[in-house]
C-alpha cells in the first residue's frame, strides 16, 4: 500500500504538478514573490523591454528577472522577440493567454488597494473598480490592444 501511494506522489513530482488543483497550477506559474509584478509591468504598465522591468522600484535582481522572463515564455504567457529597429534588444509581449491575466491583476490591484492604507493607487479606484468590474476589463483590454498595435508598428 505505502508503495503504491510513494510511486503516485513520485508520479506527480515528476509532471511538474502537485494536484490536479486549478489553484495550485496557477500557483506553480506565478505564485512567487516576482512574476506577479513581472506580470504587471507587462500588461499594466505597458513594459516590455528587460531594462524597463528591471528598473521598477520594487529592485527585482537580473537573474530572477530572467528566470521569470523565461518561465513565462515557456508556458507561453508571453513572447520574447528581437526589437524590429534595434536587433541587440529583445521585445516581451503578452500572448493572447497571456492577456486572459488582466481580469487576474485588476482582481490583486483592487484588493490590496482596498486593504493597503498607504496604497500608491489613485483614490477611490477599489470602490470604482468593484462597482464595474466589466468595464475595467474591457478597458483595460482596449489600452493593451493599443499598446500591442504601437509596439507592432
Amino acid at each position: 500500500m505505502q508503495v503504491k501511494v510513494l510511486e503516485s506522489v513520485m508520479a506527480a513530482c515528476n509532471t511538474g504538478s502537485r494536484s490536479g488543483c486549478p489553484i495550485s497550477f496557477s500557483l506553480d506559474l506565478f505564485g512567487d514573490s516576482w512574476t506577479l509584478l513581472v506580470l504587471r509591468d507587462l500588461i499594466l504598465h505597458g513594459k516590455e523591454r528587460f531594462g524597463e522591468m528591471l528598473s521598477s522600484e520594487e529592485g527585482i535582481a537580473s537573474n530572477i528577472l530572467a528566470e521569470r522572463l523565461k518561465r513565462l515564455e515557456q508556458s507561453g504567457i508571453i513572447t520574447r522577440d528581437k526589437d524590429p529597429r534595434d536587433g541587440r534588444q529583445v521585445i516581451y509581449r503578452m500572448t493572447d493567454k497571456g492577456q486572459t491575466l488582466v481580469p487576474v491583476l485588476l482582481e490583486i490591484a483592487a484588493w490590496g488597494a482596498s486593504h493597503d492604507a498607504h496604497t500608491g493607487a489613485p483614490a477611490g479606484f477599489p470602490e470604482s473598480f468593484y462597482a464595474n468590474r466589466q468595464a475595467y476589463y474591457a478597458n483595460h483590454r482596449e489600452l493593451i490592444a493599443e499598446l500591442f498595435k504601437a509596439q507592432a508598428e
